[in-house]
């Protein structure tokens, strides 16, 4: 018998028994070329891989004819015996069926040799995919982080990888094998009877047919089954993450009636997708028996007529029976195919993404930054067609403590965003010490900030290892005094492994307002030229505030700053308060000259403590 190519099929999107569901490629030529190009320094790999396949399938191939030899000498042996004759020969018998236990081992030692090979290229060509991902996420802009949602980025980065790794592994050498196996085996059944040859091939038609038929009928069950799943698992994901809320509300009732409906609908969906894929396979061995009830007939005739041996006619069965097989596997390969390079064309349109610029030629480098910040006349737009700084200028002195307040929507937070070149102006200029931040490197401009935002980010890793991010190389001594500084080293002595502690996936294990003075002392660690306030405080309680203000005017003392505040009391004593409201700066002046002046900041002032007092 020959090998049976026929692989699982599995992989993201794969419905049962192959039928894959996942989109096609948008530019299939374009992307195949792409993911060639990208795989050339593999390319001796896999011409090793391919001619393993191409030897190891050629070999298989070959075995049911002689085999069919070995049923034709003892066919003849018996009939010898019987009138008579010398009878079996046994020596000979055996010496066929070595024969073809060699031929069969050397197929199994290529096909060893290519799936090992072929498994090696796409895991070391994963590895270099993830690492080109890695280190294109480090170099793009904010702004391209705006446009996609967490969702997008990680399904590249995870699924997509994934899916073209599998993909990459099962099918590129199926392609081969199925191509050499249907002519190998077409030119063995047309040397055995041209007239059984053409009995098969009229066959093959009617079971492509009824494949098409099925899979047509049964593809768009799959897509709704993918639709529906996708639904199911939402609802899982929210009746998680938001079981709290739930469980305030008394939800549960209507969390588990929505879910039932979505998951009733999955399964009509799949059990109607199922049950058509389920039918391929008994009808496709239906039209198989048809076929070799026609092939025995005609060739136990042929036979009596002595143009060909018993042998023969086992061979040509088995040929049959192994004839369709590599078509089936090519229909579901293309489909593989398909999804591979829907995949590949999504990873190669992410490190195609525009970069952020890196190293600048003669670019400034400064040996001391005095911290002088200069805005003139910035225009800025998320979308150009909509300006949001409408002519924003400051100028702002060395080592003062500059505040920017406003209502929400005000520009406040795109400004430092402006200011750390996250994103660049429409028009205007930022200076820091006479020089456009847009002639620095990213590296050498971003070294002089530090900042504590709003939102704090903490990884997973020890307390100490999150302190030392400010400053790679600080000694334990520098993070605790820098602990000590932001008023965080007592609550941190308090934990069960204190600076050891190991943080969790989702820092769940410390709270937010504890989570803020950690970045706060992280910040104070990194010892910047020019710190960014936005909001630090906003999860601290009043009396920890109070504390926190201390630590950071000592830090502040002869260090530029810049404290984005909703809570006005907080920044009182600042040097300068830049009033913001729809992109410009509408007053601007220390706190008693604001108050006096009884406009914008004096109303949002008094509007707070209005607000308190009731």
């Amino acid at each position: 018998m020959a090998k049976d190519n026929t692989k699982k099929m599995h992989g993201p999107g794969s419905g049962p028994r192959g039928i894959n569901t996942t989109e096609k490629a948008k530019d299939f030529k374009g992307s195949l070329k792409k993911l060639l190009k990208s795989m050339s320094k593999y390319k001796i790999g896999l011409i090793i891989a391919f001619i393993c396949a191409i030897a190891s399938t050629v070999f298989s191939i070959v075995g049911p004819k002689i085999l069919g030899n070995a049923t034709t000498e003892l066919f003849n042996g018996i009939i010898s015996k019987m009138s008579g004759g010398a009878g079996i020969d046994f020596a000979k018998i055996g010496s066929i069926l070595m024969f073809l236990l060699i031929i069969y081992i050397v197929s199994l030692i290529f096909s060893y040799v290519e799936g090992l090979v072929m498994t090696q290229v796409s895991q070391k060509y994963t590895y270099y995919l993830r690492k080109q991902i890695s280190e294109k996420i480090n170099i793009l802009p904010v702004s391209y982080f705006d446009t996609k949602t967490h969702g997008e980025i990680l399904s590249i980065v995870t699924n997509d990888v994934d899916n073209l790794s599998q993909n990459l592994n099962q099918s590129a050498t199926e392609v081969v094998t199925s191509i050499v196996t249907v002519i190998g085996i077409l030119v063995l059944m047309l040397t055995i009877n041209v007239t059984m040859t053409l009995i098969a091939i009229l066959i093959l038609p009617i079971s492509i047919a009824l494949i098409g038929f099925i899979m047509k009928n049964s593809q768009k069950y799959f897509s709704k089954q993918q639709e529906y799943l996708a639904n199911v698992n939402g609802e899982i994901e929210e009746m998680y993450s938001g079981h709290t809320v739930i469980k305030v509300f008394n939800a549960e009732k209507k969390m588990i009636n929505n879910f039932e409906k979505e998951n009733e609908k999955l399964r009509e969906s799949a059990m109607k997708s199922q049950f058509l894929s389920g039918l391929m396979h008994p009808i496709m061995n239906v039209v198989g028996n048809i076929g070799y009830v026609l092939i025995a007939i005609i060739g136990s005739y042929f036979t009596i007529l002595g143009k060909i041996t018993v042998g023969n006619i086992q061979s040509f069965i088995s040929y049959t029976k192994n004839f369709t097989r590599p078509i089936l596997n090519f229909a579901q390969v293309s489909n593989m195919l398909q999804s591979m390079l829907a995949s590949a064309e999504r990873i190669f349109e992410f490190l195609d993404e525009e970069e952020e610029s890196i190293k600048i030629k003669d670019a400034v480098k400064l040996d001391k930054v005095e911290g002088i910040v200069e805005f003139k006349n910035v225009k800025f737009g998320y979308n150009p067609e909509k300006i949001i700084i409408k002519d924003f200028n400051a100028k702002v002195g060395k080592g003062q403590k500059v505040a920017i307040v406003g209502p929400t929507g005000a520009g406040k937070t795109t400004i430092v965003k402006l200011l750390m070149r996250f994103y660049k102006v429409n028009d205007g200029e930022i200076l820091i010490d006479s020089h456009n931040i847009n002639n620095f490197n990213r590296e050498d401009l971003r070294g002089i900030f530090g900042m504590v935002l709003q939102d704090t980010w903490l990884f997973s890793g020890s307390v100490m290892d999150n302190l030392r991010y400010g400053k790679l190389d600080a000694t334990d001594d520098e993070v605790i005094e820098a602990a000590k500084t932001a008023h965080v080293h007592h609550f941190i002595q308090t934990l069960p492994e204190g600076y050891n502690m190991i943080l969790n996936e989702e820092t769940s294990n410390v709270s937010g307002g504890q989570k803020q003075l950690l970045t706060i002392a992280r910040a104070i660690l990194a010892n910047p030229k020019i710190l960014i306030l936005d909001e630090a405080t906003s999860s601290v309680d009043t009396r920890t505030e109070v504390l926190i203000q201390q630590a950071m005017d000592k830090l502040l003392e002869g260090r530029t700053s810049f404290i984005i505040a909703h809570r006005l009391s907080t920044i009182k004593n600042a040097d300068l308060i830049l009033v913001m409201d729809n992109g410009d700066i509408v007053e601007q002046g220390t706190h008693e000259e604001l108050l006096k002046k009884n406009g914008f900041y004096a109303n949002l002032y008094n509007s707070q403590f209005d607000t308190i007092s009731e």
